[in-house]
Protein backbone atom coordinates (compact mmCIF):
# COMPACT_ATOMS: atom_id res chain seq x y z
CA UNK A 1 0.00 0.00 0.00
CA UNK A 2 2.70 2.11 0.97
CA UNK A 3 4.89 1.75 -2.33
CA UNK A 4 1.81 2.16 -4.78
CA UNK A 5 0.85 5.82 -2.92
CA UNK A 6 3.70 7.50 -1.67
CA UNK A 7 5.12 8.16 -5.27
CA UNK A 8 2.13 10.49 -5.54
CA UNK A 9 1.95 12.22 -2.46
CA UNK A 10 3.66 15.10 -3.52
CA UNK A 11 1.47 16.14 -6.76
CA UNK A 12 -1.84 15.65 -4.92
CA UNK A 13 -0.22 17.53 -1.93
CA UNK A 14 0.51 20.79 -4.64
CA UNK A 15 -3.01 19.95 -6.45
CA UNK A 16 -4.83 20.38 -3.01
CA UNK A 17 -2.33 22.61 -1.52
CA UNK A 18 -3.32 25.21 -4.82
CA UNK A 19 -7.19 24.28 -4.36
CA UNK A 20 -7.48 24.89 -1.43
CA UNK A 21 -4.92 26.88 0.07
CA UNK A 22 -7.34 29.18 2.01
CA UNK A 23 -8.94 26.45 4.28
CA UNK A 24 -5.17 24.93 4.77
CA UNK A 25 -4.02 28.41 5.81
CA UNK A 26 -6.86 28.55 8.67
CA UNK A 27 -5.80 25.52 10.08
CA UNK A 28 -2.20 26.29 10.16
CA UNK A 29 -2.08 25.79 13.89
CA UNK A 30 -2.33 21.87 13.82
CA UNK A 31 0.82 21.64 12.09
CA UNK A 32 2.84 21.68 15.37
CA UNK A 33 0.63 18.67 16.73
CA UNK A 34 1.18 16.70 13.97
CA UNK A 35 4.92 17.43 14.01
CA UNK A 36 4.92 16.10 17.61
CA UNK A 37 3.42 12.93 16.61
CA UNK A 38 5.55 12.28 13.88
CA UNK A 39 8.94 13.10 16.28
CA UNK A 40 7.56 11.06 19.17
CA UNK A 41 6.64 7.98 17.37
CA UNK A 42 10.72 8.47 15.31
CA UNK A 43 12.13 9.00 19.03
CA UNK A 44 10.61 5.94 20.58
CA UNK A 45 12.36 3.84 17.67
CA UNK A 46 15.74 4.51 18.72
CA UNK A 47 17.26 3.74 22.03
CA UNK A 48 17.85 7.94 23.06
CA UNK A 49 20.80 7.31 25.69
CA UNK A 50 22.75 5.93 22.61
CA UNK A 51 22.69 8.98 20.76
CA UNK A 52 25.80 11.10 19.70
CA UNK A 53 26.86 14.08 17.94
CA UNK A 54 29.17 12.54 15.02
CA UNK A 55 31.99 14.11 12.27
CA UNK A 56 28.96 14.15 9.95
CA UNK A 57 26.74 15.98 11.85
CA UNK A 58 29.74 18.47 12.95
CA UNK A 59 30.70 19.69 9.67
CA UNK A 60 26.86 20.07 8.57
CA UNK A 61 26.22 22.47 11.26
CA UNK A 62 29.76 24.30 10.74
CA UNK A 63 28.01 24.57 6.95
CA UNK A 64 25.18 26.43 7.93
CA UNK A 65 26.45 28.63 10.52
CA UNK A 66 29.38 29.64 8.68
CA UNK A 67 28.02 29.94 4.98
CA UNK A 68 24.95 31.19 6.00
CA UNK A 69 26.50 34.44 7.36
CA UNK A 70 29.25 34.09 5.10
CA UNK A 71 27.00 33.90 1.79
CA UNK A 72 25.28 37.24 3.42
CA UNK A 73 27.93 39.49 3.44
CA UNK A 74 28.61 37.71 -0.24
CA UNK A 75 25.79 38.78 -1.53
CA UNK A 76 25.34 42.16 0.20
CA UNK A 77 28.36 43.63 -1.24
CA UNK A 78 28.27 42.02 -4.92
CA UNK A 79 24.18 43.45 -5.32
CA UNK A 80 23.62 45.89 -2.23
CA UNK A 81 20.51 44.26 -1.90
CA UNK A 82 19.78 43.61 1.57
CA UNK A 83 16.05 41.68 0.84
CA UNK A 84 18.17 39.10 -0.96
CA UNK A 85 20.92 38.91 1.36
CA UNK A 86 18.50 37.91 4.30
CA UNK A 87 16.76 35.90 2.52
CA UNK A 88 19.67 33.77 1.95
CA UNK A 89 20.94 33.96 5.26
CA UNK A 90 17.88 32.22 6.40
CA UNK A 91 17.38 30.01 3.59
CA UNK A 92 20.82 28.36 5.10
CA UNK A 93 20.82 29.40 8.37
CA UNK A 94 17.23 27.46 8.89
CA UNK A 95 17.09 24.67 10.97
CA UNK A 96 16.20 20.91 10.39
CA UNK A 97 13.07 19.70 9.38
CA UNK A 98 11.31 17.93 12.04
CA UNK A 99 9.97 15.74 9.46
CA UNK A 100 13.31 14.54 7.87
CA UNK A 101 13.32 11.14 9.81
CA UNK A 102 10.74 9.76 7.70
CA UNK A 103 11.96 10.71 4.41
CA UNK A 104 15.66 10.05 5.19
CA UNK A 105 15.16 6.68 6.80
CA UNK A 106 12.74 5.67 4.42
CA UNK A 107 15.38 6.53 1.79
CA UNK A 108 17.45 4.58 3.50
CA UNK A 109 19.64 6.92 5.91
CA UNK A 110 20.62 6.13 9.13
CA UNK A 111 18.29 6.57 11.79
CA UNK A 112 20.35 7.25 14.88
CA UNK A 113 22.34 10.00 13.12
CA UNK A 114 19.39 11.84 11.73
CA UNK A 115 17.47 11.70 14.99
CA UNK A 116 20.49 13.41 16.66
CA UNK A 117 20.83 16.09 14.51
CA UNK A 118 17.02 16.56 14.41
CA UNK A 119 17.57 17.69 18.33
CA UNK A 120 20.98 19.01 18.42
CA UNK A 121 20.72 20.88 14.84
CA UNK A 122 17.83 22.56 16.15
CA UNK A 123 19.03 23.49 19.38
CA UNK A 124 22.46 25.00 18.31
CA UNK A 125 20.79 26.97 15.78
CA UNK A 126 18.57 28.32 18.40
CA UNK A 127 21.81 29.62 19.79
CA UNK A 128 23.49 30.75 16.63
CA UNK A 129 20.55 32.93 15.02
CA UNK A 130 20.40 35.35 17.65
CA UNK A 131 23.53 36.04 17.60
CA UNK A 132 23.39 37.15 14.15
CA UNK A 133 19.92 38.91 14.83
CA UNK A 134 21.62 41.00 17.34
CA UNK A 135 23.32 42.78 14.25
CA UNK A 136 21.24 41.33 11.54
CA UNK A 137 17.89 42.40 10.59
CA UNK A 138 14.87 45.16 12.28
CA UNK A 139 15.11 44.49 15.25
CA UNK A 140 18.98 44.90 16.39
CA UNK A 141 18.12 46.80 19.72
CA UNK A 142 16.61 42.83 21.11
CA UNK A 143 19.22 41.29 23.64
CA UNK A 144 20.74 38.15 22.32
CA UNK A 145 19.33 36.49 25.79
CA UNK A 146 16.07 37.57 24.71
CA UNK A 147 16.28 36.26 20.87
CA UNK A 148 17.29 33.23 21.87
CA UNK A 149 14.77 33.01 24.44
CA UNK A 150 11.91 33.64 21.99
CA UNK A 151 13.28 31.16 19.25
CA UNK A 152 13.99 28.78 21.64
CA UNK A 153 10.16 28.93 22.99
CA UNK A 154 9.45 27.78 19.53
CA UNK A 155 11.95 25.14 19.15
CA UNK A 156 11.55 23.59 22.79
CA UNK A 157 8.03 22.50 23.12
CA UNK A 158 7.49 20.74 18.97
CA UNK A 159 11.57 19.01 19.51
CA UNK A 160 12.17 19.19 22.95
CA UNK A 161 9.12 17.86 24.20
CA UNK A 162 8.94 14.62 21.89
CA UNK A 163 12.17 13.64 22.93
CA UNK A 164 11.96 13.89 27.08
CA UNK A 165 8.32 12.22 26.45
CA UNK A 166 10.29 9.09 24.59
CA UNK A 167 13.20 9.40 26.86
CA UNK A 168 11.14 8.78 29.79
CA UNK A 169 9.09 6.53 28.20
CA UNK A 170 12.27 4.33 27.42
CA UNK A 171 13.40 4.65 31.06
CA UNK A 172 10.52 4.25 32.86
CA UNK A 173 7.42 2.40 30.68
CA UNK A 174 9.47 0.24 27.98
CA UNK A 175 6.66 -1.43 27.21
CA UNK A 176 4.35 1.66 26.03
CA UNK A 177 7.84 2.58 23.93
CA UNK A 178 8.12 -0.64 22.06
CA UNK A 179 4.35 -0.52 21.11
CA UNK A 180 4.48 2.87 20.37
CA UNK A 181 7.88 2.26 18.44
CA UNK A 182 5.65 -0.45 16.05
CA UNK A 183 3.65 2.22 14.60
CA UNK A 184 6.59 4.16 13.08
CA UNK A 185 5.80 3.30 9.44
CA UNK A 186 2.64 5.37 10.17
CA UNK A 187 4.76 8.69 10.12
CA UNK A 188 4.60 8.62 6.13
CA UNK A 189 0.72 9.32 6.49
CA UNK A 190 1.30 11.50 8.68
CA UNK A 191 3.68 13.61 7.46
CA UNK A 192 2.03 13.47 3.77
CA UNK A 193 -1.22 15.06 5.53
CA UNK A 194 1.32 17.60 7.34
CA UNK A 195 2.87 18.37 3.35
CA UNK A 196 -0.32 19.38 2.28
CA UNK A 197 -1.01 21.66 5.33
CA UNK A 198 2.13 22.94 4.67
CA UNK A 199 2.26 23.32 1.07
CA UNK A 200 -0.94 25.29 0.71
CA UNK A 201 -0.51 27.38 3.82
CA UNK A 202 2.99 28.34 1.72
CA UNK A 203 0.98 28.82 -1.73
CA UNK A 204 -1.12 31.05 0.03
CA UNK A 205 1.37 32.79 1.72
CA UNK A 206 3.04 33.73 -1.71
CA UNK A 207 -0.71 34.64 -3.14
CA UNK A 208 -0.66 37.37 0.22
CA UNK A 209 3.17 38.67 -0.38
CA UNK A 210 2.64 38.97 -4.28
CA UNK A 211 1.10 41.55 -5.23
CA UNK A 212 3.35 44.31 -6.23
CA UNK A 213 6.35 42.66 -5.57
CA UNK A 214 7.02 40.66 -8.59
CA UNK A 215 10.67 40.72 -8.95
CA UNK A 216 11.68 40.62 -5.34
CA UNK A 217 9.83 37.78 -5.40
CA UNK A 218 11.20 36.38 -8.77
CA UNK A 219 14.85 36.96 -7.80
CA UNK A 220 13.99 35.10 -4.55
CA UNK A 221 12.46 32.38 -6.21
CA UNK A 222 15.33 31.88 -8.47
CA UNK A 223 18.03 32.13 -5.12
CA UNK A 224 15.98 29.68 -3.67
CA UNK A 225 16.50 26.66 -5.95
CA UNK A 226 20.00 27.36 -6.19
CA UNK A 227 20.17 27.54 -2.78
CA UNK A 228 18.33 24.25 -2.82
CA UNK A 229 20.28 22.09 -5.14
CA UNK A 230 23.74 23.39 -3.42
CA UNK A 231 22.46 22.76 0.26
CA UNK A 232 21.53 19.24 -0.89
CA UNK A 233 24.82 18.36 -3.34
CA UNK A 234 26.70 19.47 -0.41
CA UNK A 235 25.20 17.80 2.02
CA UNK A 236 25.39 14.67 -0.12
CA UNK A 237 29.13 15.00 -0.47
CA UNK A 238 29.82 15.09 3.08
CA UNK A 239 28.05 12.14 4.17
CA UNK A 240 29.49 10.52 1.65
CA UNK A 241 32.79 10.54 2.99
CA UNK A 242 31.21 9.65 6.58
CA UNK A 243 29.34 7.05 4.71
CA UNK A 244 25.66 8.06 4.40
CA UNK A 245 25.40 10.57 1.87
CA UNK A 246 21.33 10.35 2.04
CA UNK A 247 21.53 11.34 6.04
CA UNK A 248 24.10 14.38 4.93
CA UNK A 249 21.82 15.76 1.87
CA UNK A 250 18.61 15.21 3.89
CA UNK A 251 20.40 17.32 7.21
CA UNK A 252 21.37 20.23 5.28
CA UNK A 253 18.78 19.88 2.49
CA UNK A 254 15.67 19.62 3.99
CA UNK A 255 14.36 22.47 6.33
CA UNK A 256 12.00 23.26 9.20
CA UNK A 257 10.83 26.50 6.89
CA UNK A 258 7.91 27.08 8.83
CA UNK A 259 10.75 27.94 11.89
CA UNK A 260 12.65 30.05 9.42
CA UNK A 261 9.70 32.30 8.00
CA UNK A 262 8.68 33.16 11.72
CA UNK A 263 12.60 33.53 12.29
CA UNK A 264 12.41 36.33 8.97
CA UNK A 265 9.16 37.90 10.10
CA UNK A 266 10.25 38.49 13.38
CA UNK A 267 13.89 39.30 12.66
CA UNK A 268 14.50 40.49 9.13
CA UNK A 269 12.40 42.27 6.47
CA UNK A 270 9.63 40.18 6.49
CA UNK A 271 9.36 40.13 2.52
CA UNK A 272 12.40 37.58 3.16
CA UNK A 273 10.12 34.86 4.28
CA UNK A 274 8.71 34.19 0.75
CA UNK A 275 12.59 32.50 0.21
CA UNK A 276 11.59 29.63 2.22
CA UNK A 277 8.34 29.42 0.98
CA UNK A 278 9.74 29.07 -2.13
CA UNK A 279 11.68 26.76 -0.73
CA UNK A 280 9.48 24.43 0.89
CA UNK A 281 7.87 23.91 -2.54
CA UNK A 282 11.88 23.15 -4.42
CA UNK A 283 12.67 20.62 -1.71
CA UNK A 284 9.24 18.85 -1.56
CA UNK A 285 9.98 18.25 -5.23
CA UNK A 286 12.90 17.29 -4.76
CA UNK A 287 12.24 15.01 -1.98
CA UNK A 288 9.20 13.23 -4.18
CA UNK A 289 11.22 12.55 -6.59
CA UNK A 290 13.93 10.97 -4.81
CA UNK A 291 11.01 8.70 -3.28
CA UNK A 292 9.72 8.04 -6.90
CA UNK A 293 13.38 7.12 -7.98
CA UNK A 294 14.20 4.88 -4.64
CA UNK A 295 10.86 2.89 -5.46
CA UNK A 296 11.59 2.68 -8.87
CA UNK A 297 15.21 1.52 -8.40
CA UNK A 298 14.31 -1.36 -5.82
CA UNK A 299 13.54 -5.36 -6.97
CA UNK A 300 9.98 -5.62 -6.99
CA UNK A 301 10.42 -8.43 -4.75
CA UNK A 302 11.97 -6.66 -1.85
CA UNK A 303 9.71 -5.35 1.02
CA UNK A 304 8.83 -1.70 1.41
CA UNK A 305 11.72 0.19 2.55
CA UNK A 306 9.62 1.88 5.41
CA UNK A 307 9.22 -1.57 6.85
CA UNK A 308 12.90 -2.36 6.73
CA UNK A 309 13.99 0.80 8.28
CA UNK A 310 14.97 -0.46 12.26
CA UNK A 311 12.83 0.72 14.98
CA UNK A 312 7.99 14.71 3.56
CA UNK A 313 7.98 20.82 6.39
CA UNK A 314 8.91 21.07 5.90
Amino acid sequence: MLMKIRSYVLPAAILLGLLLHKLWATIAFLAPYFIFVILLLNFVAVDLRKLHFSRLQWWILAFQVVVSIGSYYLVSILTHNALLAQGILIGILCPVASSVVVIACLLGADRQTVTAYTVIGNLAIAIAAPLYFSFIGVHQEMGVWASFWLILKRVGPTIGLPFFVALLLQLCWPRANDALARLKDYTFYIWAFLLTLTLGQTIDFIFLHGEGNGLNILWLGIASVTICAIQFGVGKWIGRHYGDSIAGAQMLGQKNTAMGIWMANTYLIPLASVFLAFYSIWQNIFNSWRIWRHDHQMPTSAPSSATQSSPPER
